[in-house]
């Protein structure tokens, strides 16, 4: 097999289609849809996110300490688009895209009531990396619609429909081809 070398660049894929919801200091909510998403750490749980200072919502995370990470599913993706390509700066996101703010739990900022799972966090550390500044931040809260635990209390994140993105187009995920430990599993 042949491979054709390119130029260095982000392509790592896919990753999260993740809706961030942030407000600014005098509580005013904003969405951003963000691809650069990840976990960084166990103990304490601990996930980053990375915005371009040029965007509306980043003064926002930057003065408040706060974001959730509102997962997405197939039916929310066609708004979630949406609010990666209009700004919050001209347009009220909310109202665009016909999302539900829900109070969180622990930080000041609003929930997608339509997001299956919301991840309440705060910014432990922000970091100029150039392009984007890293906010690094503790998760402070986990909230799961009710609908996807089992009758043994069990989540089942593979029934939300949820969201990936790959270089400019969005997948549906939940086609199991295994579960962590199979390949060593005696059969």
């Amino acid at each position: 097999m042949s491979k054709r070398q390119l130029k260095p660049g982000c392509m790592l894929a896919p990753v999260p289609a993740a809706l961030i919801s942030c407000a600014d200091k005098d509580g005013n909510p904003n969405l951003i849809t963000l691809a650069w998403v990840g976990t960084i750490n166990s103990e304490p749980p601990m996930l980053s996110i990375s915005v371009r200072e040029s965007r509306y919502s980043y003064h926002m995370i930057q003065e408040t300490g706060e974001f959730v990470v509102n997962l997405t599913t197939k039916d929310m993706v066609r708004m979630v688009d949406k609010c990666g390509v209009i700004s919050g700066e001209k347009f009220d996101k909310w109202k665009e895209s016909g999302f539900t703010q829900e109070d969180a739990s622990v930080v000041n900022v609003p929930l997608v009531k339509e997001s299956p799972v919301n991840i309440e966090c705060k910014v432990v550390e922000a970091k100029n990396l150039g392009s984007h500044v890293m906010f690094m931040a503790e998760v402070v809260a986990v909230d799961v619609d009710e609908k996807y635990f089992d009758e043994k209390d069990r989540l089942d994140m593979n029934k939300m429909d949820l969201v990936a993105y790959s270089h400019g187009s969005y997948l549906e995920l939940g086609n199991v081809l295994g579960t962590f430990g199979y390949s060593v599993k005696k059969q």
